[in-house]
Formats: C-alpha cells, sequence, structure tokens
C-alpha cells in the first residue's frame, strides 16, 4: 500500500477507491486521451481477477501517477473525507497520542480543569500540569445548589458573608485568567452534571483538579470519576492545599498520629516544595462547542440575601475583607514588610515573627485557596530579615525556635490531614476516630 499512502499524501483532495468497478470508471472519465491510456485499464485483460481483495489497484494508481498530461489537469468529482488537521495522521482519523507531553502533537488536544478551594493561578499543579499538556485548556467553576440552604441542624450552610467572598474570589480568578489570554467558565450546578456537560461539548480528554479531604468532597469526587469514565475522559488530580505535600509525608495516612505533637514529630525533617511560578500567557479555550463564559452569580442567584450589616458595610467602603488572589498577595507582601520592620521580642533574634497586629489575617484567603499555604511560607521565607526555619531544623524540638507563622501552618496541615485519613477511613466503612473532634 506504499503507492496508494504516496498518492494520498501528494493529493490531500483525493479519496482512494475500494471498488474496482469505481475505480475503472473514474479513470475512463478523467483520461479522455485515448493515445495517452494503454488498452489494458479501459479493457482489461480476461485472466484479470476483480475481487476487491486482490486487485492491485496501487499498481495502477503508480502507473497514473507516471503518466504526462500535460493538456488539462482533472479533478475527481467527488468530495474528499480527509480532514487536513495538522493533529491527525493523514491516513487515520484516530491517531495514537504519543505519550511525550512535551511535543505538541502529542499534547491533549482539549483540558478542563475544575477550580474548587484553589482559586488562583500561582502555585496552581492541575492549572499549570493541563497548560503543559493540553493544547487547550477550559479553565471552570461550580456553584454547587447543595453548598447553600439549610442543613440538617437549621444554620446555612455558606452564610451571605462567606458567599459575598467567594463571589469576589471566583471573579478575581476570572480576570486573572483573562489577563493571561485565557477566561473561567462559571455555572451553577453539580459539578458532576455540568463538567460531563462541558466535557462533550469541548471534547476534552481529562479533568484536572486538587484533591479535597472532608467526607462531602470525597463523595462528589468519587461520582465525577464514575460519570467521566463512562465518557473515557481522564480525571488527574492533585494535592495542594496544605504547607508539605501529602507524598512527602514519612508514614502511611492511615498511620498518622491522632495529636498534634505526634504529628509534629513525626514530619522533622521534611523540605517544602518550591512553589509553581504563575503562567504568563496560558492556552486558549477549546474552539469546539463555542462554550459561553457564563455570569457569576448574584447572592440572590445562590438564595441568600444581605444582611443590613453587609449593605452598611458595602455603602460606607468599610468591608475589609475583600475575595480574591490580588487581594491575598498584596496582603502577604505588607505582612512581610511589617514583619521586616518589627523588632525582635526580647531583644533575640531566635523569637517569633510578629506583624499585623499579632495576626497575619490571612486565613479567608487560605481557606479559599486563593493563596497557597508554600507561596505563603516562600514569600515570607525571601521577604523578611529573620528567616522561617521549619521545626525540622530545631534540635530541642521545642516552640521557642518554632516561630508562630510555621507553628499555625503546621496546625493547619495536621487537621487537614487527619480529616482526609477518617474521611477516607469511612469511605471505607470504618468507624473514623473523633479523639480531635474537641479540639477542631
Amino acid at each position: 500500500m506504499e503507492a496508494n499512502q504516496q498518492d494520498t499524501a501528494e493529493n490531500p483532495n483525493s479519496e482512494t477507491p475500494t471498488d474496482p468497478q469505481s475505480h475503472l470508471t473514474f479513470t475512463s472519465i478523467t483520461l479522455s486521451l485515448p493515445t495517452l491510456i494503454p488498452t489494458h485499464f479501459i479493457f482489461p485483460p480476461k485472466n484479470l481477477n476483480l475481487n476487491p481483495k486482490i486487485v492491485k489497484i496501487p499498481n495502477q494508481i503508480t502507473t497514473l501517477c507516471n503518466l504526462n498530461l500535460s493538456s488539462t489537469t482533472l479533478k475527481p468529482s467527488f468530495k474528499s473525507t480527509v480532514i487536513a488537521n495538522p493533529l491527525q495522521n493523514p491516513l487515520s482519523l484516530t491517531p495514537r497520542r504519543p505519550s511525550d507531553p512535551s511535543n505538541a502533537a502529542g499534547a491533549r488536544r482539549a483540558s478542563v480543569v475544575w477550580f474548587r478551594n484553589d482559586l488562583r493561578v500561582h502555585d496552581n499543579e492541575s492549572l499549570s500540569s493541563a497548560n503543559n499538556e493540553s493544547m487547550s485548556v477550559l479553565p471552570v467553576y461550580c456553584f454547587d445548589p447543595r453548598d447553600y440552604g439549610k442543613s440538617s441542624s437549621g444554620f446555612d450552610k455558606t452564610g451571605p458573608y462567606r458567599a459575598s467572598f467567594l463571589i469576589e474570589s471566583v471573579s478575581n480568578l476570572r480576570k486573572n485568567l483573562q489577563a493571561r489570554g485565557s477566561d473561567l467558565i462559571v455555572r451553577i450546578g453539580r459539578p458532576e452534571s455540568v463538567l460531563a456537560e462541558l466535557v462533550k461539548e469541548v471534547g476534552a480528554e481529562a479533568v484536572y483538579a486538587h484533591r479535597e479531604v472532608a467526607h462531602d468532597e470525597v463523595r462528589g469526587e468519587e461520582q465525577i470519576e464514575k460519570v467521566l469514565k463512562d465518557e473515557g475522559v481522564e480525571v488527574k488530580y492533585y494535592w495542594g492545599s496544605t504547607l508539605y505535600h501529602i507524598d512527602d509525608l514519612p508514614f502511611d495516612l492511615k498511620d498518622m498520629p491522632t495529636n498534634y505533637g505526634g504529628f509534629r514529630e513525626k514530619v522533622k525533617g521534611l523540605t517544602v516544595r518550591k512553589t509553581i511560578e504563575a503562567v504568563d500567557q496560558l492556552r486558549g479555550l477549546p474552539a469546539a462547542g463555542d462554550v459561553e463564559p457564563g455570569e457569576i452569580p448574584s447572592l440572590a442567584d445562590l438564595g441568600l440575601n444581605p444582611t443590613a450589616t453587609m449593605n452598611q458595610a458595602k455603602a460606607s467602603g468599610s468591608a475589609s475583607l475583600v475575595g480574591g488572589e490580588t487581594e491575598a498577595l498584596e496582603r502577604l507582601r505588607k505582612f512581610a514588610s511589617e514583619c521586616k520592620s518589627q523588632a525582635a521580642k526580647n531583644g533575640s533574634n531566635d523569637s517569633s515573627i510578629y506583624g499585623a497586629n499579632f495576626s497575619c489575617k490571612i486565613s479567608p484567603w487560605l481557606a479559599m485557596g486563593c493563596l497557597s499555604p508554600r507561596s505563603m511560607f516562600d514569600e515570607l521565607k525571601k521577604s523578611a530579615s529573620r528567616t522561617i526555619s521549619a521545626a525540622s531544623n530545631q534540635k530541642d524540638g521545642g516552640d521557642s525556635g518554632l516561630n508562630w507563622l510555621m507553628y499555625e501552618l503546621l496546625w493547619r496541615d495536621f487537621f487537614r490531614f487527619i480529616t482526609k485519613k477518617y474521611s477516607s477511613a469511612k469511605q471505607n466503612n470504618h468507624a473514623p476516630v473523633t479523639a480531635c473532634t474537641t479540639a477542631v
């Protein structure tokens, strides 16, 4: 079939006939110069086997290619079915994907990045990985209706203050993505339904996301994996909500200590991974589907009403908590500057770092993922005059050498990992230990 492939490559608008009778008709119509045509093309010899399985069409095509028709060039009357697509092999409509993602031809044609509690573009491994491994990326955020309304105890699952902070964070994420050549698709709906619909629309081959730890979030991940598996779409999860990476822990999660002291003792010697720089230019949105970005909802769209206190704060411009990555990075730089200018406590260089009235006041942005613990640690390490050292560098293991910020970040890690441990145990029908409930 080498001649056949050569002919198809040289003339992409042609189609290789599979029926010998159709081939003979083609030659008799397009080659109208009888003096140039061998008679055996018009009147095939008697011993010619017209069985399509064994007819030697490539030899005939090769002969036709060698003819010198200087008078006219006639095109076939039928339409080619070969699509001129640089991502496809001209001889195959379902090409194999090379394993090397650095090769543009081997990259996924389209991927979806599902934002959750990681509303940032810096130090975002799922976004960075999708951008490196795909030709186009569709960032998505879903306002899940199950996160709103009343709980079984009668309380709001998400209050108006938290919802307002979240809306601002999502809006800021969209602006930061647009500044890098992308956009954010926003929907109100269950993620398993929204993602399945968007994956079909754009022809995505994978969904990238960060893992969560709580029971409901883990159940949601399992539902999404089940739905997308039926569509043949891969779900790739990453870890980015703690200072220490879960894969770097010196113990299996099931063997994690149930008290903070034991946990801190175990993580001595660990190194904080480097932060991932924000990409200056992101991949564009998939051309297929022509997906509408969608409007960012208001509190009313989420079934919430702003309180009188919120309205007064907005009217006076005194609202202090503004959601979003931009605000988080600005507060972090300000806090680092205060730490640098703050005199050491009791004149000791080993004392804790103080600033912003003895609190960094960045917890809301950490909770929404507008700021990662690693980037916070890295920024303070670069900006502060006194080095922020981890517990692994302290010989006595006490809190005197461990600055208070590292102490707080380790507590945060402890609760994230312990929740992940018992959330996984609950999924496996094991009774979770509740020794840390009071501490929480």
